[in-house]
């Protein structure tokens, strides 16, 4: 979890470096809720998945699929929440999002794969 703060404060850095010194058109007003939300979700799903690591791990690939699929849901009802309240530049908002989701979600399956090697 450590891991995931630290990049999120590492893309807070340059999100805030990108809008302070540069016209950023791919960069929305709102990053900094986005940034909030995707690490609130990786906690979320990390405690998942390691109370799945605890104990009896024939419950691991179930628990790893529900946060899979809890990140995709509580992802859409976010985005969803954004849309109907009329947000502006909401291209923007949409494709700052999902490069978000990909990072994240990419960056929770190599943080697993590394700790998977090192437990088997």
């Amino acid at each position: 979890m450590l891991r995931t703060f630290i990049v999120t404060v590492i893309l807070a850095i340059v999100f805030f470096i990108a809008e302070r010194y540069s016209v950023s058109p791919w960069l929305h007003p709102d990053w900094k809720i986005l940034l909030i939300f995707f690490l609130s979700v990786s906690f979320l799903t990390h405690r998942l998945v390691e109370s799945g690591l605890q104990g009896d791990r024939e419950r691991f690939i179930p628990l790893f699929m529900a946060a899979t699929v809890a990140r995709l849901i509580l992802g859409l009802a976010f985005v969803g929440f954004f849309l109907f309240r009329h947000i502006d530049q909401r291209r923007t908002f949409i494709f700052d999002f999902l490069v978000l989701y990909i990072f994240y979600t990419g960056f929770e399956i190599w943080g697993l794969t590394r700790n998977l090697r090192r437990d088997s």
